[in-house]
């Protein structure tokens, strides 16, 4: 299944989805284990704690081109796992996108459901935060695209 993106007119947000071929549990796994961040996500280095109040940070490489709106891509991801469920999957709140160059972005909230399905595992992430502004709807724009191509290499990774 190819992963969907969705996004509101008025309030821009990411809801990604797919199914992957893979037990729930290995599924959600592959979102803490670094080096299962690095095959699938392409980090360079994270700190993920899969509990209440754990950290959540992953660091990518600045990318060598530059957005027009928001400059390199690439940084640091950083939030706090708020709710955590082996089965269920996780919450990461006061999440903030520090981009190697200007401001960060954020407040925004991550989460990442799973759902033991015949065959596999329906994996869904969904993203919210945003303030009125260019940047913002820029970074929804990079984003969507960023998950769609993440969850298609987790998906590949899992599944050979």
């Amino acid at each position: 299944m190819k992963p969907t993106v969705t996004t509101s007119a008025r309030r821009p947000q990411l809801d990604v989805s797919t199914r992957i071929a893979a037990p729930a549990p290995i599924v959600l796994k592959a979102f803490f284990e670094p080096e299962a961040l690095t095959a699938w996500w392409q980090v360079t280095r994270s700190v993920t704690t899969p509990r209440i109040l754990g950290p959540y940070v992953v660091e990518w490489e600045p990318t060598h081109f530059r957005d027009e709106i928001l400059g390199r891509l690439g940084g640091v991801f950083r939030g706090v796992v708020m709710q955590f469920d082996p089965r269920e999957g996780f919450f990461v709140a006061e999440a903030f996108w520090l981009p190697p160059d200007g401001e960060p972005i954020g407040p925004m909230a991550l989460q990442v459901t799973v759902r033991a399905e015949p065959g596999g595992t329906l994996v869904r992430v969904f993203q919210s935060g945003f303030e009125e502004s260019e940047r913002w709807r820029r970074y929804y724009d990079v984003i969507s695209h960023g998950w769609e191509r993440a969850l298609a290499a987790l998906k590949s990774l899992l599944e050979h």
